[in-house]
C-alpha cells in the first residue's frame, strides 16, 4: 500500500469529522478526516475519507478498523482510491461538432 488515504464506509448517521479522527488517532497522525454531507440535507451520507500521515499509519488502520463495529454497523475500511472518470459527462457521450 503506498497512499495514506483511507475511504471509511457504513458510518453511523450521526458520526461527525472530530469523531471520525478520533477513531483513527488511535493507528497514528490524522492528517484529515472529513464524513461526506448532503448538500440539500445536511446530513451524513454514511461515508468518509481519513488521511493519515504515512501509508503505515493507514495500513494499521485498515487492520484495526475494518469490519470492527461502530454504532451497530460493521465499518468498511480501505484505501481510497482516485474517482474513475466516468464517459459521457455533460455532452451525453456524444461527439460535439
Amino acid at each position: 500500500m503506498n497512499s495514506s488515504k483511507l475511504y471509511v464506509g457504513n458510518l453511523p448517521y450521526s458520526v461527525r469529522d472530530d469523531e471520525l479522527a478520533e477513531q483513527f488517532s488511535a493507528f497514528g497522525n490524522v492528517a484529515s478526516a472529513k464524513v461526506m454531507m448532503d448538500r440539500e440535507t445536511g446530513r451524513s451520507k454514511g461515508f468518509g475519507f481519513v488521511e493519515m500521515s504515512s501509508p503505515a499509519e493507514a495500513q494499521a488502520a485498515i487492520t484495526g478498523l475494518n469490519g470492527k463495529s461502530a454504532g451497530g454497523r460493521p465499518l468498511v475500511v480501505n484505501e481510497a482510491r482516485p474517482r474513475e472518470e466516468r464517459p459521457g459527462g455533460f455532452g451525453g457521450g456524444r461527439p460535439r461538432y
